[in-house]
């Protein structure tokens, strides 16, 4: 059984997005454009490595190593509450060399993870991180984080701004963030800070990131700063959570009753959740109700390995009862978090979870089978298509046929190795078909990435992708 977490930062993905195409390979770069993260400019990802890393910190507490980033030239570092946690000095380490020890000063209030550390020593003339103006950042933009992953020290990866959560005020990303990358900035191709790194979603005991990660903004950030300069902000160190894992909850199976109260998982918005999570099949639909009495509740639906699916909703049960209806696109574990609107809200609640319909048989011997939905939330390539990603592993020599079917949009196919080749590229396999197909046979062991594609912005929808 695969135990699910949430933790408290981390960040990679099977489903990456950004391959690292070599320009002009089969013709690839010419008549399809570069994918999200491929066409950026080499040159700007280094710039903006070099002009924030000087900036970017670890934070040694008798926890663990975090990372903070220098907001003022006089020692003043932003970071998470809970990088910090209980401890009211710190070590920090510049990305220079030299260390200092660091005084926590403030935290943020109604349960918001930011904290402040004031460097003792009083240092002069320090590197900064510039803060981007507020609700400056659009989904679809290119983000960057750097920061102290496993203790690694000036780590630098980027991705795009996945989602904007309104209702939790947070940025979603899919930048590589790992445990240590906490309190880190996410950053804009200008080297300027669009949110502090606080959690990911995880489906390991590691904490290993699936490529769902969120980032606190600037505008909270911002009036997080001028508490911390009026001396408005609090010094009171606030109260640890206790985790709650998942617990299992049958397609079918009876009403479960929940509470969310103290004892549940706290989101960084404040607001409690309980977790809970099914085994579920392709081709399924499931229902999720969630119901109460006491509370304005909310539901979200999220499969940790696949970044597509995250799914939220208010009151589609009636009044303040949120339901999600979905057919599931993949064989997975798929969470379910009982969640209230407001922050600190508190009561009871059942909730129950109903399927119908039956999983598509997986073809006998295929590499990879998946059937999906393509369209709005995936990732858009500069000429304005959706497009997905599917890795398997395959060995040299090895002859793979690949077919990406759709009823409802003209398919593009492309296969890529893990050197970011371009092996074949398909528009229609013949001229009675809008269904794309690749035969290749592979030049090494190792992994390779299918991309599915729609070949005009037009009419996006259902898919099937088959490598045999």
């Amino acid at each position: 059984m695969v135990r699910i977490v949430r933790t408290w930062l981390a960040g990679s993905l099977v489903l990456s997005a950004g391959l690292g195409l070599v320009p002009g390979c089969l013709g690839f770069a010419s008549d399809l454009p570069a994918l999200a993260q491929s066409g950026l400019d080499e040159a700007t990802r280094v710039q903006v490595y070099e002009r924030v890393k000087p900036a970017v910190v670890a934070i040694e507490t008798q926890a663990g190593v975090g990372s903070g980033s220098l907001i003022d030239p006089d020692g003043l570092i932003l970071t998470n509450a809970h990088v910090v946690g209980d401890d009211r000095v710190v070590r920090v380490r510049l990305a220079d060399g030299r260390a200092f020890s660091g005084e926590v000063v403030a935290y943020g209030q109604n349960r918001l993870d930011l904290a402040a550390v004031k460097l003792r020593g009083n240092p002069t003339s320090l590197p900064t991180v510039a803060i981007a103006p507020p609700n400056s950042v659009r989904v679809g933009q290119t983000a960057f984080a750097i920061g102290n992953p496993f203790g690694l020290q000036g780590t630098f990866t980027m991705g795009i701004v996945s989602r904007l959560d309104s209702d939790r005020n947070l940025i979603q990303t899919d930048a590589a963030i790992n445990p240590g990358n906490s309190g880190g900035p996410l950053l804009n191709s200008n080297g300027q800070l669009i949110g502090v790194n606080t959690s990911i979603f995880t489906t390991t005991e590691s904490g290993g990131s699936v490529g769902i990660g969120f980032a606190i903004p600037t505008d909270l950030v911002q009036s997080f700063l001028g508490d911390v300069r009026s001396g408005r902000a609090t010094t009171t160190v606030p109260i640890a959570r206790t985790r709650r894992q998942p617990i299992a909850i049958a397609l079918n199976g009876s009403s479960l009753q929940g509470r969310l109260d103290d004892s549940s998982n706290v989101l960084p918005d404040g607001s409690y959740y309980n977790p809970y999570r099914f085994e579920g099949q392709a081709g399924q639909t499931v229902t999720i109700d969630m119901v109460s009495n006491e509370m304005d509740s909310f539901l979200v639906l999220m499969a940790p390995d696949h970044e597509d699916v995250f799914i939220q909703d208010d009151d589609s049960g009636g009044g303040y009862n949120p339901r999600i209806s979905l057919a599931l696109p993949y064989t997975a574990t798929y969470l379910i978090f009982a969640n209230a609107v407001a922050k600190g809200e508190t009561g009871r609640y059942q909730i129950r979870a109903t399927a119908r319909g039956a999983a598509p048989a997986q073809l006998e011997g295929a590499l990879l089978r998946h059937q999906g939905r393509l369209g709005p939330g995936d990732p858009v390539l500069d000429d304005g298509t959706y497009f997905q990603q599917f890795s398997f592993r395959g060995q040299r020599g090895e002859t793979v046929h690949l077919i990406l079917q759709s009823p409802d949009f003209d398919t593009y196919l492309v296969l890529i190795d893990d050197q970011g080749e371009v092996l074949g590229e398909n528009d229609n396999a013949n001229p009675h078909t809008t269904d794309s197909e690749i035969v290749v046979t592979l030049p090494r062991n190792g992994q390779y990435t299918a991309v599915v594609n729609a070949y005009n912005q037009a009419m996006p929808g259902r898919f099937v992708l088959t490598v045999d």
